[in-house]
Protein backbone atom coordinates (compact mmCIF):
# COMPACT_ATOMS: atom_id res chain seq x y z
CA UNK A 1 0.00 0.00 0.00
CA UNK A 2 1.43 3.38 -0.93
CA UNK A 3 1.29 6.55 1.11
CA UNK A 4 -1.33 9.15 0.18
CA UNK A 5 -0.12 11.89 -2.14
CA UNK A 6 1.50 14.79 -0.36
CA UNK A 7 -0.55 17.86 0.34
CA UNK A 8 0.13 21.08 -1.54
CA UNK A 9 2.15 23.48 0.63
CA UNK A 10 -0.71 26.01 0.86
CA UNK A 11 -3.06 23.28 2.11
CA UNK A 12 -0.53 22.14 4.75
CA UNK A 13 -0.33 25.76 5.97
CA UNK A 14 -4.13 25.92 6.17
CA UNK A 15 -4.27 22.72 8.24
CA UNK A 16 -1.64 24.20 10.60
CA UNK A 17 -3.70 27.38 11.01
CA UNK A 18 -6.84 25.31 11.65
CA UNK A 19 -5.08 23.29 14.34
CA UNK A 20 -3.74 26.40 16.06
CA UNK A 21 -7.22 27.94 16.00
CA UNK A 22 -8.73 24.74 17.44
CA UNK A 23 -10.96 24.44 14.38
CA UNK A 24 -11.66 20.82 13.46
CA UNK A 25 -14.41 21.23 10.85
CA UNK A 26 -12.70 21.58 7.52
CA UNK A 27 -12.68 20.36 3.95
CA UNK A 28 -11.73 16.70 3.57
CA UNK A 29 -8.70 15.93 1.40
CA UNK A 30 -10.88 14.00 -1.04
CA UNK A 31 -13.12 17.05 -1.49
CA UNK A 32 -10.06 19.26 -1.65
CA UNK A 33 -8.52 17.31 -4.50
CA UNK A 34 -11.83 17.58 -6.37
CA UNK A 35 -11.87 21.35 -5.75
CA UNK A 36 -8.29 21.75 -6.97
CA UNK A 37 -9.09 19.77 -10.11
CA UNK A 38 -12.19 21.82 -10.88
CA UNK A 39 -10.45 25.12 -10.04
CA UNK A 40 -7.75 24.26 -12.59
CA UNK A 41 -10.43 24.49 -15.30
CA UNK A 42 -11.65 27.95 -14.27
CA UNK A 43 -10.86 31.56 -15.03
CA UNK A 44 -12.62 34.59 -13.60
CA UNK A 45 -13.80 34.70 -10.01
CA UNK A 46 -14.23 31.66 -7.80
CA UNK A 47 -16.05 31.98 -4.48
CA UNK A 48 -16.47 30.05 -1.29
CA UNK A 49 -19.24 30.63 1.22
CA UNK A 50 -18.12 29.52 4.67
CA UNK A 51 -14.32 29.79 4.80
CA UNK A 52 -13.72 28.32 8.22
CA UNK A 53 -9.95 28.54 8.63
CA UNK A 54 -9.28 28.41 4.89
CA UNK A 55 -8.61 24.74 4.10
CA UNK A 56 -11.14 24.64 1.23
CA UNK A 57 -9.83 27.97 0.00
CA UNK A 58 -6.30 26.58 0.04
CA UNK A 59 -7.39 23.60 -2.03
CA UNK A 60 -9.04 25.93 -4.54
CA UNK A 61 -5.89 28.07 -4.64
CA UNK A 62 -3.70 25.03 -5.22
CA UNK A 63 -5.61 24.34 -8.42
CA UNK A 64 -5.79 27.73 -10.09
CA UNK A 65 -3.11 28.89 -12.46
CA UNK A 66 -1.24 32.04 -11.49
CA UNK A 67 -3.12 34.94 -13.01
CA UNK A 68 -5.88 32.66 -14.30
CA UNK A 69 -8.48 33.31 -11.61
CA UNK A 70 -9.11 34.91 -8.26
CA UNK A 71 -10.89 33.63 -5.16
CA UNK A 72 -13.31 35.48 -2.88
CA UNK A 73 -14.23 33.73 0.33
CA UNK A 74 -16.56 34.82 3.13
CA UNK A 75 -16.65 33.62 6.73
CA UNK A 76 -19.11 35.17 9.18
CA UNK A 77 -17.00 34.26 12.24
CA UNK A 78 -14.46 37.12 12.38
CA UNK A 79 -11.88 35.07 14.34
CA UNK A 80 -11.94 32.26 11.78
CA UNK A 81 -11.81 34.72 8.89
CA UNK A 82 -8.79 36.38 10.51
CA UNK A 83 -7.03 33.04 10.83
CA UNK A 84 -7.75 32.22 7.18
CA UNK A 85 -6.58 35.66 6.05
CA UNK A 86 -3.14 34.89 7.55
CA UNK A 87 -2.68 32.08 5.05
CA UNK A 88 -3.27 34.33 2.05
CA UNK A 89 -1.95 37.69 3.29
CA UNK A 90 0.66 37.91 0.52
CA UNK A 91 -1.49 36.31 -2.19
CA UNK A 92 -3.15 38.86 -4.46
CA UNK A 93 -5.42 36.20 -5.95
CA UNK A 94 -7.28 35.43 -2.70
CA UNK A 95 -9.49 37.80 -0.71
CA UNK A 96 -10.86 36.65 2.67
CA UNK A 97 -13.81 38.60 4.04
CA UNK A 98 -15.18 38.50 7.58
CA UNK A 99 -18.78 38.61 6.40
CA UNK A 100 -21.89 36.62 5.69
CA UNK A 101 -21.87 34.98 2.25
CA UNK A 102 -24.70 37.22 1.06
CA UNK A 103 -22.26 40.15 0.97
CA UNK A 104 -20.62 38.49 -2.04
CA UNK A 105 -23.84 38.44 -4.06
CA UNK A 106 -22.94 41.70 -5.81
CA UNK A 107 -19.41 40.45 -6.62
CA UNK A 108 -20.51 37.69 -9.00
CA UNK A 109 -21.30 36.00 -11.19
CA UNK A 110 -18.81 33.32 -10.21
CA UNK A 111 -17.16 30.71 -12.41
CA UNK A 112 -17.03 28.26 -9.47
CA UNK A 113 -18.88 28.45 -6.18
CA UNK A 114 -18.04 26.13 -3.27
CA UNK A 115 -20.65 25.66 -0.56
CA UNK A 116 -21.08 23.46 2.48
CA UNK A 117 -24.42 21.63 2.41
CA UNK A 118 -24.49 21.77 6.21
CA UNK A 119 -26.57 24.96 6.23
CA UNK A 120 -29.46 23.91 3.96
CA UNK A 121 -31.44 27.14 4.26
CA UNK A 122 -28.61 29.18 2.78
CA UNK A 123 -27.68 26.90 -0.13
CA UNK A 124 -31.05 26.51 -1.81
CA UNK A 125 -30.90 26.62 -5.60
CA UNK A 126 -33.07 29.75 -5.79
CA UNK A 127 -30.69 31.65 -3.50
CA UNK A 128 -27.60 30.60 -5.48
CA UNK A 129 -28.52 30.13 -9.16
CA UNK A 130 -28.05 33.72 -10.30
CA UNK A 131 -24.65 33.94 -8.59
CA UNK A 132 -23.12 31.49 -11.07
CA UNK A 133 -22.25 32.38 -14.66
CA UNK A 134 -23.47 30.21 -17.54
CA UNK A 135 -21.11 27.22 -17.67
CA UNK A 136 -20.09 27.93 -14.07
CA UNK A 137 -19.87 25.23 -11.42
CA UNK A 138 -21.41 24.85 -7.98
CA UNK A 139 -19.82 22.33 -5.63
CA UNK A 140 -21.71 21.31 -2.50
CA UNK A 141 -19.97 18.95 -0.09
CA UNK A 142 -20.77 17.09 3.12
CA UNK A 143 -23.42 14.74 1.79
CA UNK A 144 -23.70 11.12 2.84
CA UNK A 145 -23.96 8.85 -0.20
CA UNK A 146 -27.45 7.58 -0.96
CA UNK A 147 -28.37 5.01 -3.61
CA UNK A 148 -32.15 5.51 -3.42
CA UNK A 149 -34.49 7.97 -5.08
CA UNK A 150 -35.72 10.18 -3.77
CA UNK A 151 -32.53 10.66 -1.76
CA UNK A 152 -32.88 10.03 1.95
CA UNK A 153 -30.76 11.33 4.81
CA UNK A 154 -31.47 10.87 8.51
CA UNK A 155 -34.73 8.99 7.72
CA UNK A 156 -36.12 11.91 5.70
CA UNK A 157 -36.23 12.85 2.05
CA UNK A 158 -33.14 15.00 1.45
CA UNK A 159 -34.90 17.91 -0.22
CA UNK A 160 -31.70 19.92 -0.64
CA UNK A 161 -30.01 17.16 -2.61
CA UNK A 162 -33.19 16.47 -4.59
CA UNK A 163 -33.54 20.17 -5.43
CA UNK A 164 -29.97 20.49 -6.76
CA UNK A 165 -30.15 17.26 -8.78
CA UNK A 166 -33.42 18.16 -10.51
CA UNK A 167 -33.32 21.94 -11.06
CA UNK A 168 -33.64 22.82 -14.77
CA UNK A 169 -31.09 25.64 -14.47
CA UNK A 170 -28.32 23.13 -13.77
CA UNK A 171 -26.98 19.83 -15.00
CA UNK A 172 -25.90 18.10 -11.81
CA UNK A 173 -24.39 14.88 -10.55
CA UNK A 174 -23.66 13.45 -7.14
CA UNK A 175 -20.18 11.95 -6.91
CA UNK A 176 -18.78 9.78 -4.16
CA UNK A 177 -15.52 11.15 -2.88
CA UNK A 178 -15.10 8.49 -0.18
CA UNK A 179 -17.12 5.54 1.17
CA UNK A 180 -18.88 7.86 3.58
CA UNK A 181 -18.96 11.15 1.66
CA UNK A 182 -20.32 12.58 -1.54
CA UNK A 183 -20.54 15.95 -3.22
CA UNK A 184 -22.81 17.49 -5.80
CA UNK A 185 -21.30 19.18 -8.84
CA UNK A 186 -23.77 21.32 -10.75
CA UNK A 187 -23.07 23.19 -14.01
CA UNK A 188 -25.18 26.27 -14.78
CA UNK A 189 -26.92 25.86 -18.14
Amino acid sequence: MSAPPELPEIVSRAFDVSRRAGYASFCRNETGRLLATLAATRTGTLAEFGTGCGVGTAWLRSGIRNGGARILTAEKDAALAGAAAEIFESDGQVEVLAADWSTLSDRGPFSLLFLDSGEPGSVRVDAIADLVEPGGLVVLDDFTPCASWPPVAYSRVDTLREEWLTDDRFTAVEVMIANDASAIIATRR
